[in-house]
C-alpha cells in the first residue's frame, strides 16, 4: 500500500470539501454565480428563454470556473499559477472574451483540435487502419495545418474527398487509405458518417448503393517504395466492384447519371472526376447534411452533448433538442464562409456555454438535453495525462509498436499533439483513448473506472510525479509560508484559490499530523490531483 495512513484520511476531506455546491470564497461563491458574466447573444435567445419558459432558474460559472473550463475545451490544457492569479484578479468585463480570443489564436488550441479531428478521420499507422507512419504523419500535419491556419471547413472537406496522389507525400489522399472496406460501398458508408453524420447501416441498401456510384473510380496503386501507396481517379476502373446488379447497365457504364443520397438525380459528365460532382452537391449551402453536421459537433464537443445526439446520428428520426438552435448555428455558420472558428467563438462567448454545472432542484436527464447546465465529464485520457505532467512537471513515455521512422516522441511532448493514434502509453491505454477505428464520435469512452480511480489513487507512476516533478518540488521546498504554499498549490492544481473551509481543513490536518511542511504539501497535491474537480471537465 502506498498511500500512508494520514493521505488516506486527508484524501476523503479534501474531495468532500473540495467539490461542495457551497463552499464560499471572499467575493463570491466558489462554482456558481447568478449573474449573467456576459451580453446575451442570439444563440442565448434561443437557449435560454426555453428554460426560463419551463421555469429553471438559470446559474452561470464563476470566473474560476470558466478559466479553467475554457482552456480544457480550447486548449486541452491547464492554465498555469501564473496564468490563473492574473485572470482572476483582473476586473475589467471582458475578461472572458478576451481570454477565449486568445486561446482561439495558440498553437494549443491547433494542436488540441487537430487531436479532435484525427479521431473523426482515423489517423493511426498500425491495427485496423494500417496507413503506416509515414503516412500518418503526412495525414496529421495536413490536418493541424488546416486546422492552426482555419481553413474554410468545404475547403477541408472537398481537398479529401478530391485527393490523387502518394500517401506519403498527399496528406489529405490518406482519408481513402484509412478506410478499411475499400469497395465504392464501404467508401460511400464512410463519406456519409464522416461528412453527413449519416449511419448508413441504417439507410435501404439501394441508397448506399445509389451513392457508391461516386466512388467507383477509386484506384489504389503501390510502388516501389515500401508501404507507399498512390490513390487516384481511374476513369477507366467502371463500376466493376459495385454489388448491386443495377448499377451495372450500359446507362450508369456510360455515365450518364447518378442519384444523390437526397434522391436527386445528377449528370456524371464524361471527363469529370465522379467525386466532385458529389462533393459539389455535399458542400452546397442547401446540402441537409453538411453544415448540420459541423455544427453539432462543435456543440457537441464544447457542452458535452450535441443538439441532435450522438452528434453524429443525424437522421429524420433522431430529433434536436432545439431545432430553432440548430438552424441558426447552420445558417451562421454557412453565411461566416464555414469559418470553423467563427462557429466555436460564437458558442464559447454566449452565456450558454458559462452555465454552472452544478443546478439544484431537477433532476440531470431534464437538464442535459435543454442545456441548462454544462455537463460534468472526465477528462479525455491524452488532456488529463497532460494536465498531471504540467501540474508536476513531468513528462510521459509514449512508444508504438512498430518499428519505424517517426515513432521517437521528444519527453516534452503532449499526449494531445501525438501525431500517430499508434502511439501511446499505458496510461493512456488504461484511461479510453480511442482505437481510431470507426470515426465515430462514441469510440471515445470518458467514464471514469474504479480501476482508473485506483491508478490516481494508489500508483508508483503518479506518487513519482507529484513528489520528483519539477513544477511541485520547488513548492514543497520553498521559504514559503503555510497559506502562501497553499495558494501556489491549489492555482497550480486547480486554477483557483482555495476556500475557508479548505484552509481550515488544512490547518487541522497540520495540527493532527505533525508533518513537516514539505510532506503537508505533498499530501495536498497528492489529494487535489486525485479530486473529481481535478480529474473532470465542469
Amino acid at each position: 500500500m502506498l498511500m500512508t495512513r494520514g493521505m488516506r484520511k486527508f484524501f476523503g476531506l479534501t474531495v468532500l470539501i473540495s467539490w461542495q455546491v457551497h463552499a464560499q470564497q471572499e467575493g463570491g461563491e466558489t462554482f456558481f454565480s447568478n449573474r449573467p458574466p456576459l451580453p446575451e447573444t442570439k444563440i442565448d435567445q434561443l437557449v435560454l428563454s426555453k428554460l426560463k419558459r419551463g421555469g429553471f432558474q438559470l446559474q452561470f460559472c464563476t470566473d474560476q470556473v470558466f478559466l479553467r473550463r475554457a482552456y480544457l475545451d480550447i486548449t486541452g490544457t491547464l492554465p498555469t499559477a501564473d496564468e490563473a492569479r492574473r485572470f482572476l484578479e483582473d476586473k475589467s468585463f471582458n475578461k472572458r472574451i478576451k481570454l477565449i480570443d486568445t486561446l482561439l489564436a495558440t498553437d494549443a488550441y491547433a494542436d488540441y483540435w487537430t487531436m479532435k479531428w484525427c479521431d473523426v478521420l482515423r489517423v493511426k499507422a498500425e491495427f485496423p487502419v494500417n496507413l503506416w507512419p509515414n503516412a500518418a504523419q503526412a495525414y496529421y500535419y495536413w490536418v493541424r495545418t488546416s486546422i492552426r491556419d482555419n481553413k474554410r471547413y468545404d475547403h477541408f472537406v472537398r481537398e479529401m474527398l478530391l485527393a490523387n496522389g502518394s500517401n506519403f507525400r498527399v496528406g489529405a489522399v490518406n482519408f481513402y487509405r484509412a478506410i478499411q472496406q475499400r469497395s465504392p460501398e464501404g467508401i460511400a458508408a464512410t463519406v456519409a458518417l464522416t461528412f453527413m453524420g449519416a449511419r448508413t447501416d441504417l439507410w435501404e441498401p439501394t441508397q448506399l448503393q445509389n451513392m457508391a456510384v461516386f466512388f467507383s473510380e477509386i484506384s489504389y496503386k503501390p510502388t516501389s517504395e515500401w508501404k507507399e501507396e498512390v490513390v487516384f481517379w481511374d476513369p477507366n476502373q467502371i463500376f466493376h466492384s459495385i454489388t448491386n446488379p443495377a448499377l451495372q447497365t450500359a446507362e450508369y457504364k456510360k455515365r450518364g447519371k447518378a442519384l444523390l443520397p437526397d434522391g436527386r438525380s445528377v449528370k456524371l459528365p464524361n471527363g469529370v472526376d465522379p467525386r466532385a460532382v458529389f462533393a459539389d452537391w455535399l458542400i452546397n449551402e442547401k446540402n441537409p447534411w453538411f453544415a448540420t453536421l459541423y455544427v453539432n459537433r462543435a456543440w457537441g464537443w464544447l457542452l458535452g452533448r450535441g443538439i441532435i445526439h450522438e452528434v453524429d446520428d443525424i437522421r429524420r428520426d433522431n430529433k434536436p433538442g432545439n431545432m430553432e438552435l440548430l438552424k441558426y448555428l447552420s445558417a451562421d455558420f454557412i453565411r461566416s464562409g464555414y469559418d470553423m472558428k467563427h462557429t466555436l467563438r460564437s458558442i464559447l462567448i454566449s452565456q450558454s456555454y458559462h452555465l454552472s454545472s452544478i443546478y439544484e432542484g431537477a433532476q440531470e436527464q431534464e437538464l442535459i438535453p435543454l442545456f441548462a447546465c454544462y455537463q460534468v465529464r472526465r477528462m479525455d485520457a491524452e488532456v488529463l495525462i497532460d494536465a498531471i505532467n504540467k501540474v508536476t512537471g513531468s513528462t510521459e513515455l509514449y512508444t508504438s509498436a512498430i518499428p519505424e521512422p517517426f515513432t521517437f516522441v521528444p519527453a516534452n511532448q503532449p499526449a494531445v499533439a501525438l501525431p500517430d493514434g499508434s502511439i501511446s502509453s499505458s496510461f493512456l491505454e488504461l484511461f479510453g483513448k480511442p482505437a481510431r477505428a470507426t470515426g465515430m464520435d462514441n469510440e471515445r469512452v470518458n467514464r471514469y473506472s474504479d480501476t482508473q480511480k485506483l491508478h490516481l489513487l494508489n500508483s508508483s507512476h503518479i506518487r513519482d510525479k507529484i513528489e520528483k516533478g519539477s513544477n511541485l518540488t520547488p513548492i514543497f521546498g520553498s521559504k514559503m509560508k503555510q497559506p502562501q504554499m497553499i495558494d501556489e498549490l491549489y492555482l497550480t492544481v486547480l486554477a483557483r484559490y482555495p476556500t475557508k473551509d479548505e484552509v481550515a481543513s488544512i490547518n487541522r490536518y497540520v495540527t493532527e499530523s505533525k508533518l513537516s511542511l514539505r510532506d503537508v504539501g505533498i499530501d495536498v497535491a497528492w489529494a487535489l490531483i486525485n479530486s473529481d474537480e481535478f480529474v473532470h471537465r465542469h
